[in-house]
């Protein structure tokens, strides 16, 4: 397996963090995504969408969405779950972090591609040459904020975004909360129970892959 990474980008450092709670390392290429490697054609031979993580296997196959990628890791090293232990925990946590992707990482990416300087003609990842889009950006901000708010009315009653446990709903949570900082976007003060699980979150050592 080869794992393409980028140590700069937020999207693979959930996959970065997910291995690390695993202790796990695999071989990684790092690609240059400010280089525009992501649209030499050897890379969109692997990945049309022109995007990172990859994970390349043995067999030729490479999967190129974050949390198919920790599934397949999970099927492969199932401890410590990461992604649920049964049916219910496993269709929870998968509610959860889809929900934080709709709603979090998707509207902070709308709020800083549409308005950071040198993403003028690439306002979404890809190949497709789109521009900046201002209201955009601001709707972005509503929507970050709003996210920032559920989160943490959601952290009030639970130590942790799917429950009692650490899972990837965590990593994905707080992946998109240190893009919102990114974006200028830091959670307010009076979120408390928001900067309470960060804290404790950002302090376990995988956060630091």
């Amino acid at each position: 397996m080869m794992l393409y990474d980028c140590s700069t980008a937020p999207s693979p450092r959930r996959v970065r963090i997910f291995l690390a709670e695993k202790g796990l390392t695999l071989p990684t290429v790092q690609v240059d995504l400010r280089g525009g490697e992501q649209f030499t054609p050897a890379f969109r031979a692997m990945n049309p969408g022109c995007t990172v993580p990859v994970l390349a296997l043995d067999s030729g196959a490479a999967i190129s969405d974050i949390i198919a990628i920790c599934r397949y890791i999970e099927e492969l090293h199932p401890e410590p779950a990461l992604m649920g232990r049964d049916a219910e925990e496993r269709a929870l946590i998968e509610c959860w972090v889809r929900r934080i992707e709709w709603d979090g990482i998707y509207a902070i990416q709308e709020a800083f591609r549409n308005s950071m300087p040198g993403l003028e003609h690439r306002a979404l990842p890809g190949p497709l040459p789109l521009e900046q889009i201002p209201a955009l950006a601001e709707r972005g901000r509503l929507r970050a904020r709003h996210f920032l708010a559920w989160l943490d009315t959601r952290l009030a009653d639970h130590a942790f975004v799917g429950g009692a446990a650490f899972t990837i709903a965590d990593i994905s949570a707080m992946v998109t909360v240190d893009f919102a900082a990114r974006a200028k976007l830091d959670p307010p003060e009076h979120l408390r129970h928001l900067r309470r699980w960060h804290q404790d979150v950002s302090s376990r050592p995988s956060a630091k892959a």
